[in-house]
């Protein structure tokens, strides 16, 4: 983990030094090793360097090749070196002396801007290609790097890794995007280029772009993830066996590093996995892996050390425990906004955030996590609507009840959430001779009222919404309101064309499409990127072996029994790792329900604060958000003494961080403009 700045001055003037001095002192914290520029007439380039790798001890960046009169600035770490060095046929000099920007600087020399292609790994860097007066600038497959940028046309292009390094410039405007406010409040785009500046933008994932001497910016994908054909092995010991294969080499190629390495390690299937692998590993050099776990002494139910401690009883690991029950959510709230230039906080993060401090504090500068191994290797869940589809009812009832047994799920909430909507969904279609046989099918197979099922799933659906609100009108009956979730102003909603009541996304028919639609949505990136700010903060790099590439693309290949049988979701990856992981987690139902921390973190330790923004000034949101419901919403969560659903707690999250941020961006900002340049030892 590195940070990359850089300035393109498309009206040709000069490159003035101190506008980079600046840019590189804003992201310092991303680079404590060293920090450098690089200037040539209109086009400037900055680094900040944080060793990780042995081969990141030989960098210099901004690197210059002046025989190609190419340039580089790179935030990266290159996972398939020995392929790329024989591919470029680079024998002048031991591979270990090859730094990984010397190797992408010598694959764009060979491909030119199909280099990304090329590459494995997490990167995001930017190349100024003297030859053809152009700056080429390209991001990793699933967006791990941020790749910053604002584009004047005609006058400017500025980038970098993270946005304050853009924000300290005087030139570019500080105006807040409207378009990305609503989508804190109620996501509503897929839009993966937006960010809470009108005039910043982040370069989406697997996308390169250009900019050329005549001011042109181009952007385009490189790569895109997609289902493709479904993956057919012999037996379910060859399904095990690649997996093993694939997601040990995930591990492997993360742990290269000139340092002690640290892991994340809660006790969940996706950490414990990852901990298990990197100690096996390590093992081999004589090296033990740091863990670090959060407890909670004064919240039991969220502890995890009855899996933890199994995982740490197999030995080779130096564990360290952070009390994660000692603060609230928002304790630290303007510390995160010092190095989160958005208002989106996901309600763990402040537990990821003591996590790092605690790395950091402990020497540690490579830190793997098992960020979102739920959705890379999939639970399988949805392969109940295909099985409904295929109308194997009892294969799903078979399925239904082990999970059931397993995981604590109710049968009754899976025939509902996967049999019923596949009826609503056929009655939708007008295919009402499949819908009749389904019901048949139900009927048989669940015991369930045949005539109840087409009355209220058949007749029903057919009846025109306006008859049946005036039939239960005349009838007595109270109408159900819709429950609402979000708190977004209807005017600002109108303002920026987004409909509150618009219902959410259709359900995924299939396993592979649920796991698709998840890997590919803004959201993903979204949460990859704060993982990185928040690493960052404390000059740590995060490394995701979930987010490997070709781990994502086998597991998005498997059959749906590869990942739900016998009612044990993931089930390829509890197999393929047996003897690996300790059994007391490795057949581990679920995972604990961290909510109750929160609840107590927001509604007591962080109380006062939750008063303050909600009670006394909202006029920072009110354009944003419905403040009378917002009040009512309010109350009901400070007055419940029941349990608490994410329904009503998380839009009041959301305005409560989105009020924060807008607190803080202001003063800001008016710090910024009146800031002054920092001298510098490195301007010569």
């Amino acid at each position: 983990m590195s940070g990359i700045v850089g300035i393109y001055n498309l009206d040709n003037q000069a490159i003035e030094q101190k506008k980079l001095v600046l840019m590189v002192d804003a992201i310092a914290h991303r680079g404590p090793d060293g920090a450098d520029i690089w200037c040539a007439g209109a086009v400037g380039l900055g680094h900040r360097m944080l060793w990780t790798t042995p081969e990141s001890l030989l960098e210099k960046l901004p690197f210059v090749d002046h025989t190609a009169n190419l340039v580089i600035t790179a935030d990266l770490r290159i996972d398939n070196r020995d392929e790329l060095i024989s591919a470029l046929s680079i024998n002048h000099c031991p591979p270990e002396k090859i730094t990984d920007s010397q190797l992408v600087l010598s694959a764009y020399e060979k491909w030119g801007e199909q280099c990304p292609t090329k590459l494995l790994g997490d990167f995001a860097f930017v190349i100024w290609d003297q030859n053809q007066q152009k700056l080429f600038c390209a991001r990793d497959h699933f967006g791990i790097k941020p790749l910053y940028y604002c584009y004047q046309p005609g006058k400017k292009f500025y980038f970098a890794s993270e946005m304050k390094a853009l924000l300290c410039l005087p030139e570019v405007p500080k105006k807040v995007n409207e378009i990305a406010i609503a989508n804190h409040l109620q996501p509503f785009t897929e839009d993966k280029s937006i960010t809470s500046y009108k005039h910043i933008h982040r370069l989406p994932p697997a996308h390169t772009m250009t900019v050329s001497s005549t001011g042109k910016l181009r952007t385009r994908a490189y790569w895109a993830l997609e289902i493709g054909e479904e993956l057919k092995l012999n037996s379910d010991a060859e399904y095990a066996a690649a997996f093993r294969e694939i997601f040990i080499e995930a591990v492997r190629c993360r742990l290269r590093s000139a340092f002690p390495v640290g892991c994340h390690l809660s006790g969940g299937l996706d950490s414990s996995s990852i901990a298990c692998v990197a100690r096996d590993i390590l093992q081999t050099k004589g090296i033990k892996l740091h863990t670090f776990s959060n407890i909670f002494e004064e919240v039991p139910e969220c502890d995890e050390r009855q899996y933890i401690n199994p995982v740490l009883n197999q030995g080779g690991f130096v564990p360290h425990y952070v009390h994660a029950d000692q603060s609230g959510p928002l304790s630290e709230w303007q510390k995160y906004y010092q190095y989160i230039e958005e208002p989106f906080i996901g309600p763990s993060h402040f537990l990821v955030w003591e996590l790092n401090r605690a790395s950091q504090q402990a020497g540690i500068r490579i830190s793997l996590d098992g960020f979102d191994g739920d959705t890379t290797v999939s639970h399988g869940v949805t392969y109940f609507a295909e099985l409904a589809r295929q109308g194997k009812w009892q294969k799903f009832i078979q399925e239904a009840q082990a999970v059931s047994q397993h995981f604590n799920t109710s049968l009754a909430a899976l025939f509902y959430q996967y049999a019923i909507t596949y009826l609503q969904e056929l009655v939708k279609q007008r295919k009402y001779f499949t819908f009749l046989q389904t019901v048949w099918q139900i009927g048989q197979h669940f015991r369930v009222s045949r005539r109840r099922l087409l009355v209220r799933y058949g007749i029903k659906s057919l009846v025109p919404e306006y008859i049946l609100k005036i039939w239960r009108s005349l009838r007595g009956k109270k109408q159900n309101q819709p429950q609402v979730t979000s708190l977004i102003n209807p005017q600002f909603a109108k303002q920026v064309g987004i409909n509150p009541q618009t219902p959410s996304q259709e359900q995924a028919v299939t396993v592979r499409e649920e796991q698709w639609r998840t890997l590919n949505s803004a959201l993903f990136t979204t949460v990859l990127e704060l993982g990185d700010l928040c690493a960052a903060a404390f000059s740590l790099e995060s490394r995701h072996p979930f987010m490997d590439k070709r781990l994502i693309e086998f597991c998005l290949s498997l059959p749906p029994d590869q990942k739900l049988y016998q009612g044990w979701s993931r089930f390829i990856m509890r197999r393929a790792l047996d003897g690996i992981l300790p059994q007391e987690v490795q057949w581990r139902g679920g995972k604990t329900d961290m909510t109750p921390n929160f609840q107590r973190g927001l509604l007591h330790l962080d109380r006062a604060l939750l008063d303050e923004v909600i009670t006394n000034d909202v006029s920072n949101i009110q354009e944003f958000v419905d403040t009378n419901l917002l009040y009512r919403f309010y109350n009901n969560l400070i007055s419940t003494k029941e349990e608490i659903n994410d329904d009503s707690l998380m839009p009041v999250w959301n305005v409560l961080t989105l009020s924060l941020w807008l607190n803080h961006t202001q003063k800001t900002i008016s710090r910024t403009r009146g800031s002054a340049v920092s001298a510098c030892s490195y301007l010569d």
